[in-house]
């Protein structure tokens, strides 16, 4: 397995000789709601679009997720897996290969590569995003991501899970409460599903955020937090801490 994080939620994954771009926002600011007075984040130095793209996978709807001019940038012709909220978005961008992929529900990539839908963060009072969990399928090897902490304890029944993929800190608004759930939930999740190799995503890298929102927002927690409470609770899992755009291998242990 091979992993390019991107900043943010983004992801280049090469796993089973499939090149997987995950949640991508890559080109132009990130704006919510075309509010950029609210929250507008840039990034610090440009990112490329990847190249040879057999799948684009999108766990929300949200901006940050499916971000709409990264996703204009990109070949609409290139297979996409998403909610069934991201699925509208790509839709209405011209995607021509779309399958909304609800909870519970598999999607069988080049007869390699089985993506399963899990319950991921709520969105209002009625919308659930999705996780995914990954397999490959010559080797069982598997992936979890999910970006906000929202982890499903039906993946107790898929212990162990090789590598995950999930947010270390925690992001927090006044009234509104944490808006990604790190810290406790990936405590939570390390000790249901004993992975080997922990990824953080949502928080660091090279993006800067302006608007009213960024003096409201505190982040609470780090790796190196992580880690020690990992320690704490005598758990080996391994916390890697990647830099942007760097590629790197990770080789899980046959169990």
């Amino acid at each position: 397995m091979y992993f390019t994080w991107l900043d943010n939620n983004s992801w280049l994954l090469e796993i089973s000789n499939q090149r997987i771009l995950l949640d991508p926002w890559l080109v132009g600011p990130l704006v919510f709601g075309n509010l950029p007075w609210l929250i507008k984040g840039k990034h610090s130095s440009p990112r490329s679009i990847p190249e040879n793209i057999d799948l684009i996978l999108l766990s929300q709807g949200l901006e940050d997720h499916a971000h709409p001019e990264t996703l204009k940038q990109l070949d609409q012709s290139i297979p996409v897996v998403g909610s069934p909220n991201a699925a509208k978005v790509v839709q209405e961008l011209g995607y021509t290969q779309v399958t909304a992929l609800e909870h519970g529900k598999t999607y069988t990539l080049a007869n390699q590569l089985e993506i399963k839908a899990v319950p991921g963060a709520p969105i209002g009072p009625t919308l659930v995003e999705n996780g995914y969990l990954l397999k490959e399928l010559a080797s069982d090897r598997t992936l979890y991501y999910e970006p906000h902490g929202f982890h499903s304890p039906e993946l107790k029944a898929v212990a162990p899970i090789d590598v995950v993929i999930a947010p270390l800190v925690d992001l927090t608004l006044p009234l509104v409460g944490s808006i990604i759930r790190g810290t406790e939930t990936a405590l939570k999740l390390v000790e249901w599903v004993k992975p080997q190799v922990v990824l953080p995503t949502a928080a660091g890298g090279d993006v800067k955020f302006e608007g009213l929102l960024t003096s409201f927002i505190s982040e609470v927690g780090s790796v190196e937090d992580f880690r020690s409470m990992l320690a704490r609770h005598n758990l080996s899992t391994r916390v890697l801490n990647p830099r942007p755009g760097q590629r790197f291998e990770v080789l899980p242990q046959e169990s």
